[in-house]
């Protein structure tokens, strides 16, 4: 029976352990979208994982969701990322970037710029700004036009990841962001070949990882997806349907592999492992829900045939956490309190687990 410390082949990255740190912001980053020097001891103090997944990256400047959060889309972010990468390739580790446009998911006094969106629905509830939350505001409706420009915003940023030393990416396709409100029937209210059926709202998810595929090749492409998930607002009709869709043109792409979040029933979630050709990672939590991925959840999952899992929170106050859970040593709890505060403090002062006499 496969474990969670079993090796697994991710395209041309052989994984020491089925363990993966999910994505997770952390609202760290220098002005300019910069990554630092407390980045990368971050991300190294985690290289046990057989994969990282970093937080989201905007592509572009419209592309930005939360202030504090790092680019891709510059020469300087590039240089700055560099450090990260070196650092957690020589701890032993590889890392993925998560490409991530927030769409209408963002706030003119965060970018300077008007967010944009399927249509001209705004999201639900309020949105980080530099002068704290305000109301979600109307994101201006794409062109058809412009579509593919901001579908090909996710291939750029993959060929500067690369440059910067990543192993490869994951489009950020879940949570209520761009690619997620394009496949909703709620944000997505267009009436041009990217709105209305099935087949309408996967093309622009398709189209950025084919994309993204012929800039940097399949075996660096992953997305990540959240299956009738309501975040900001967005809601799926046909979800079953719609997610075996999308894996189905998805697969025809070779991708290195499809994260699922654990945001619809088991029933849904096996069939789109039955579905799926290839390497799937999956998450059995919810992000912010109030269940914490553990041990069994995972153990759970690998049964169900998926290949490897993915740890959020664990991973936050654990840098060890592969060991922890490899030799059933206690988890330590993390301070909510310093998720997004910025500096140091709950961010690189979560030590290993300290054995005593």
């Amino acid at each position: 029976m496969t474990t969670l410390f079993d090796g697994h082949r991710l395209g041309d990255l052989i994984l020491p352990n089925r363990v993966v740190m999910a994505p997770m912001t952390r609202v760290r980053a220098a002005a300019g979208g910069l990554a630092t020097p407390s980045m990368a001891t971050y991300y190294a103090q985690r290289a046990t994982a057989g994969l990282i997944v970093s937080e989201g990256v905007q592509p572009s400047p419209v592309g930005q969701s939360n202030p504090g959060t790092p680019g891709l889309h510059t020469d300087e972010q590039v240089a700055s990322w560099r450090p990260v990468t070196a650092a957690v390739h020589a701890n032993g580790g590889r890392i993925f970037a998560q490409l991530m446009h927030g769409g209408r998911v963002s706030h003119s006094d965060t970018t300077g710029l008007r967010p944009v969106g399927p249509s001209a629905v705004p999201a639900d509830g309020e949105v980080f700004t530099p002068t704290g939350p305000q109301a979600a505001p109307v994101p201006r409706a794409l062109e058809t036009a412009e579509v593919p420009e901001h579908a090909r915003s996710y291939a750029d940023a993959a060929r500067r990841a690369v440059d910067a030393g990543f192993d490869g990416v994951e489009l950020h396709g879940a949570n209520g962001y761009l690619i997620s409100q394009f496949l909703s029937s709620n944000a997505n209210l267009r009436t041009d070949h990217y709105g209305g059926p099935v087949a309408n709202r996967i093309r622009f998810a398709v189209e950025a990882a084919a994309a993204t595929v012929e800039a940097v090749g399949a075996a660096r492409t992953g997305i990540r997806l959240s299956p009738g998930a309501a975040f900001w607002g967005v809601e799926e009709s046909d979800v079953p349907e719609l997610y075996a869709r999308l894996l189905s043109e998805l697969a025809g792409l070779g991708l290195a592999y499809v994260h699922l979040e654990a945001t619809a029933d088991e029933g849904i979630l096996v069939g789109l492992r039955r579905a799926w050709p290839g390497t799937l990672i999956m998450n059995p939590s919810v992000p912010m829900g109030p269940k914490q991925v553990g041990r069994a959840d995972a153990d759970h999952w690998l049964g169900l045939g998926a290949d490897l899992i993915s740890f959020g929170r664990g991973f936050l106050a654990n840098p060890d956490l592969v060991e922890r859970l490899r030799t059933g040593l206690p988890i330590a709890p993390v301070d909510e309190a310093t998720y997004y505060q910025g500096g140091d403090a709950g961010y690189l002062t979560y030590p290993a687990y300290r054995h005593t006499a």
